[in-house]
């Protein structure tokens, strides 16, 4: 018999946004995170076969979730509500404690709100709701009106390719930043580190004496998972080309046709000033600026995430020494062992970025970024 064929599956941006953070957030379940990957995987056109063997789930039920996103859209991948214990707070009761949500528990029962509550279930109520007045997140606005074409450029080289050409086997992509003030805080003279026993994590003391602080330059090979590291007392220009010679003067990087360097808008790498300096040195390699407050863009931040979680991290050291040296140890070792990062942030999810940004942007600055580009 034909196979019937594979629902359509075309998710608003909205959708697509809420299906992200289902998908790739640290605190969702596991099963809707493997429901919303699910969904992704359809929106961008692959088959059920794929999309099981790369899940691991049966091809039956990738065709069942697929099918319910189709017919009941986002709140599809949520299981059903079962009937539960019955609730004994009235909605007005809960209505009431949210109001009250900055204050104790205490205060409902102060003012007749209910006979008793505990702080539990406050904090149950709470979190059911969709307003937090105690939470916030900071932001910055994109304000480069070329902030598409400088992020597809980094997006296209993570992809291998440069201007809509593939590259070659002999073009690689190095990111590249700096990571500042590595101290070295010494515990030795209050107390010193306990190792970890069994039931029992390390211990570190909180009181600690200062053994000064250096800064840490870094470049990694994103297709190649390949770690460059330099220290030093301080950051600028000098320290920034001499990491790019400690890469460009090994191989395969050397006989390279292009090196492409992907760097932020620091100030030993802004503007023509950086990409002539770099290419008048050395001749195979491009620079590539990604837009100013980007610095998501660049891979070398999530290697750099990697060294303060395991390398820096309780930060127990004699002296700065000690610190270049578990540096350079774990380059080492990293570039032996690591595997390059899954990379899923494409060219389609910058769209749906920029067009839920847009929604956000009043009407005057879209007037002045739609001059500055049309300059």
């Amino acid at each position: 018999m034909p196979v019937a064929p594979a629902c359509p599956i075309l998710p608003t941006a909205v959708e697509r946004e809420r299906l992200k953070k289902m998908a790739y957030g640290h605190k969702t379940e596991y099963r809707l995170r493997v429901r919303a990957q699910v969904v992704l995987d359809a929106a961008r056109g692959r088959s059920n076969a794929w999309i099981a063997r790369e899940t691991g789930l049966h091809l039956d039920t990738v065709r069942a979730w697929r099918g319910r996103f189709a017919d009941g859209g986002l709140p599809a991948p949520a299981d059903r509500k079962s009937s539960g214990r019955p609730t004994r707070f009235t909605p007005v009761q809960v209505a009431e404690a949210k109001a009250l949500a900055c204050q104790l528990p205490a205060e409902l029962t102060a003012r007749g709100v209910t006979d008793s509550v505990c702080a539990s279930t406050v904090r149950r109520r709470l979190r059911e709701d969709a307003l937090k007045p105690w939470q916030y997140r900071s932001w910055i606005f994109i304000r480069d009106p070329h902030f598409r074409a400088k992020a597809q450029r980094v997006l296209d080289l993570c992809a291998r390719t440069f201007e809509g050409v593939p590259l070659g086997e002999d073009e690689y992509v190095v990111s590249s930043d700096e990571k500042t003030s590595v101290q070295a805080r010494c515990r030795c003279r209050c107390h010193p580190t306990l190792a970890p026993g069994r039931a029992r994590a390390m211990r570190v003391n909180h009181e600690y004496g200062r053994g000064g602080a250096l800064a840490y330059l870094a470049a990694y090979d994103v297709h190649r998972a390949k770690a460059f590291g330099r220290c030093g007392p301080k950051t600028g220009i000098v320290p920034f080309m001499n990491l790019v010679a400690q890469a460009m003067t090994q191989e395969p990087y050397a006989s390279a046709k292009r090196v492409f360097w992907v760097v932020d808008n620091g100030s030993s790498r802004r503007r023509m000033k950086a990409i002539d300096r770099l290419a008048s040195r050395f001749p195979n390699a491009v620079m590539v600026h990604t837009p100013v407050h980007a610095s998501w863009l660049n891979q070398v931040e999530i290697f750099f995430s990697v060294i303060q979680r395991k390398v820096v991290q309780p930060n127990d050291f004699t002296d700065l020494t000690q610190v270049g040296d578990r540096l350079r140890a774990s380059e080492d070792r990293y570039s032996a062992t690591a595997q390059p990062f899954q990379w899923k942030f494409t060219t389609f999810d910058l769209d749906d970025l920029l067009a839920r940004l847009d929604r956000h942007t009043p009407a005057d600055r879209q007037e002045e970024s739609s001059v500055a580009l049309a300059a």
